[in-house]
């Protein structure tokens, strides 16, 4: 009974010693730790994601092009016809709508739901019946059938 106790015990011994080995300092020939040469590039993709054009891979989605000029004012202004507290962050709104859009390419029958739930919040909670008047909304602005 007693080799069953020590086996583990030496064995978790062994463990924690092989551990204390590794230490925390950088090796001399390792990188440090940073930004990479690959940030520009990253950089680069958000900033071109704050323009509002969609990159191909959104596009085969069903995600559009976020709207501009008179676009923008007739998608902001039907969609502040369901709900006005919707409008007040303008870029979330139509981060939201853009995305709803992907979902109305395929619809399904928690469509609704999904716009009460992507256009509302734990503060302010949308109902189905906003969320159906919200697609119809999209559909009449920024993602057309």
């Amino acid at each position: 009974m007693r080799r069953t106790t020590i086996l583990p015990a030496a064995l978790l011994a062994a463990a924690l010693f092989a551990l204390t080995a590794c230490g925390t300092e950088p090796e001399p020939d390792a990188p440090a730790a940073g930004p990479s040469a690959s940030a520009p590039a990253a950089e680069q993709t958000t900033e071109e994601a704050d323009t509002g054009k969609s990159s191909n891979a959104e596009k085969s989605a069903g995600i559009p092009d976020a709207p501009t000029g008179a676009e923008r004012a007739a998608y902001l202004a039907a969609i502040k016809a369901v709900d006005p507290a919707i409008v007040e962050d303008e870029e979330k709104a139509i981060d939201a709508g853009r995305n709803q859009c992907s979902h109305l390419a395929a619809p399904n029958d928690k469509s609704d739901w999904l716009a009460a739930q992507r256009f509302g919040n734990d503060a302010r909670p949308l109902t189905d019946a906003q969320g159906k008047a919200l697609n119809t909304a999209l559909r009449a602005t920024l993602c057309p059938a």
